[in-house]
This record gives structure tokens, C-alpha cells and sequence, in this order.
């Protein structure tokens, strides 16, 4: 076996791997004598932290409304990939361009794009944008 080889092996087993490293260990502010303990924290301290929860409270808001409109979205995709026809990510560039040339929201968009299937008038915004959106995927394909 060529020495540089075998010299390469042997350091990527003395590298630990991920799993050997121990996770850290999160203090929690409601377990006796924290350091993150109301108590303990100064004025400064408090207020980032206060900060901080407020930020993670807003993520975890918003990422619960992502998943709440994906299905949607994906069937709204579905449409436009029929009524192309194109694939998935020229799909999601219509959505793209029809929120943007309209002005609403993706996930209002295609909310109103599923209720047009089921009968629902499309507003007017929506198929002007969409009419566009398509005419340039059809004849880009040419």
C-alpha cells in the first residue's frame, strides 16, 4: 500500500467523529441555583434574554404558517405545472412571479388559485399576473 494512503487513514481515524463529542448542556432558568435563574440575572442580561425569546417566538410563529400553507402552495404548483405544462421549479417561479406582479402573498395566491378549481372566481390581479407569467413560460419553450 502507497505510505501517503496508508498516512491518510491513519489520520482519519485519530480525527473523533461528531457522535464522540459530547453534546453541550442547556441550562435551564427554572432548575435551583442556575446561573439563568431570574434571581441571578442582571438587568442587562435579562433584557437579551427577554430579547431572545421574543425572536425565537416569531420564528417558531412563522415557521408553523410555512407548514400550514405548504400543502397549498404544492397543489397551487401542481396547477401551474399542468396548465404550463413545466416542471416543478419553473412552477414555482409562476407563483414567484404572480405574488410579486401582483402584490400578494405566495401562499395567498395560491390559496386562491386551489378555491379557482373549486369553483371560487380567481381575483383579477391574480389571472392577469398568472395569463402573463404562463404566456412567458410558453413561449420561452419555443
Amino acid at each position: 500500500m502507497n505510505t501517503s494512503v496508508a498516512a491518510g487513514r491513519a489520520r482519519r481515524r485519530a480525527v473523533p467523529s461528531s457522535a464522540a463529542v459530547p453534546a453541550p448542556r442547556h441550562e435551564r432558568a427554572d432548575t435551583p441555583g442556575s446561573r439563568l435563574a431570574p434571581e441571578n440575572l442582571d438587568t442587562a442580561e435579562r433584557q437579551l434574554l427577554e430579547e431572545q425569546i421574543e425572536q425565537l417566538r416569531a420564528e417558531v410563529s412563522q415557521l408553523r404558517q410555512a407548514l400550514d400553507s405548504r400543502p397549498v402552495i404544492d397543489q397551487a404548483r401542481g396547477m401551474v405545472m399542468a396548465l404550463g405544462p413545466c416542471d416543478a421549479e419553473v412552477a414555482w417561479q409562476v407563483l414567484v412571479q404572480v405574488s410579486q406582479h401582483s402584490n400578494i402573498k405566495l401562499r395567498h395566491v395560491a390559496a386562491a388559485l386551489v378555491a379557482g378549481a373549486e369553483g371560487t372566481p380567481v381575483p383579477k390581479p391574480i389571472r392577469k399576473a398568472l395569463a402573463s407569467a404562463l404566456h412567458r413560460v410558453r413561449t420561452a419553450r419555443r
